[in-house]
């Protein structure tokens, strides 16, 4: 008999109210040249498949490069993409980063959920935990400041 093995992990969410239809929120969520503005770099597609890049300066211990595929579209409601490190030198992070839209009234809630972060991923989930919420009012002046 085997015996099946759980692994804890954490998430982080971050939900933020924004004074826009949900359409126009996946614009800046699913457009390269929008992602770029509030997140990084990308070669990102809103294609069930696609693998992608995120692309930053690098850091001790990290090479700059987010490895991410693209697991789940349901335009204008649901986004989900791997997040991964970019080289065996880095921690071995494998996480995945869901995006929720919910319309309420005349705004979208926006949740962004990044998941699975192990034990020894305590630095990252830490550093991203900051990250996120500066991230989401980054993509709601891009969302405001789409034409």
């Amino acid at each position: 008999m085997t015996e099946a093995t759980t692994i804890e992990t954490k998430s982080i969410v971050v939900e933020r109210l924004i004074p826009h239809a949900a359409e126009k929120i996946w614009r800046a969520l699913t457009v390269p040249h929008l992602v770029a503005e509030w997140l990084m770099e990308n070669d990102f597609a809103p294609e069930q498949g696609h693998r992608f890049t995120f692309r930053a300066t690098p850091v001790p211990g990290w090479s700059g490069v987010t490895n991410c595929e693209v697991l789940k579209v349901e335009p204008p409601r649901l986004l989900a993409y791997s997040w991964g490190d970019g080289t065996e030198s880095d921690s071995g992070l494998k996480t995945v980063v869901t995006w929720s839209l919910m319309p309420e009234g005349t705004a979208t809630r926006v949740r962004m959920e990044h998941s699975g972060f192990r034990s020894e991923d305590e630095r990252g989930y830490i550093g991203m935990g900051s990250g996120w919420p500066r991230i989401l009012e980054r993509l709601e002046r891009v969302t405001v400041s789409q034409t």
